[in-house]
């Protein structure tokens, strides 16, 4: 079972909404539900993704026209995927595809790469997320946990340096630093 963390990042938000399940329609639509009911319906906002398949649908049903939505669309090359040593080695990116999906996207924003840092935090913090280890989550209930107290832990009890304070501060949920006690309890 492949399992996928679904979470919106861009350059000035926290993750709001987060889903865990297979790379499928039914998570995608989920996801997405989920993220329309916690934004503020006054306010139209962008989302890029990238060219998951049901994305664009999805996007369309759900939120019907109320966001800005673009896709990202990167196209990686052969880069001795066949053979053991490169088998591991992340293929060339040899083209990138921007499509507008819906409303009027800012190119400037139209990016997958605000997420990514993010990723990268996700798998180095959560050794579920790697393939190949002991670590590797194996029951969908355990990845689930283990991503929520990382999540939690990561917006509520870890002060992060470009912000001095946590997220969870900044966004104004919360006026304090938490203890790993009061996450806990």
């Amino acid at each position: 079972m492949r399992l996928r963390a679904f979470g919106p990042s861009d350059f000035m938000t926290t993750a709001c909404a987060l889903n865990i399940g297979k790379r499928d329609r039914a998570t995608t639509y989920a996801f997405l539900t989920d993220l329309r009911d916690r934004m503020a319906t006054e306010h139209r906002f962008q989302i890029t993704t990238d060219g998951f398949v049901f994305y664009n649908k999805g996007v369309e049903e759900v939120f019907a026209g109320q966001v800005d939505f673009a896709q990202m669309i990167k196209i990686y090359g052969d880069y001795g995927q066949h053979d053991t040593a490169g088998r591991y080695s992340p293929a060339p990116m040899i083209e990138t595809i921007i499509k507008i999906r819906d409303g009027r996207p800012d190119p400037r924003h139209i990016s997958t790469s605000y997420v990514e840092p993010q990723n990268l935090t996700i798998r180095m913090a959560i050794r579920r997320f790697t393939r190949l280890t002991n670590a590797f989550s194996k029951k969908l209930d355990n990845h689930k946990a283990a991503c929520a107290l990382h999540f939690s832990y990561y917006n509520f009890c870890r002060i992060h340096k470009s912000l001095r304070v946590t997220p969870a501060m900044e966004a104004g949920v919360t006026d304090h630093v938490w203890s790993l006690r009061e996450l806990l309890s």
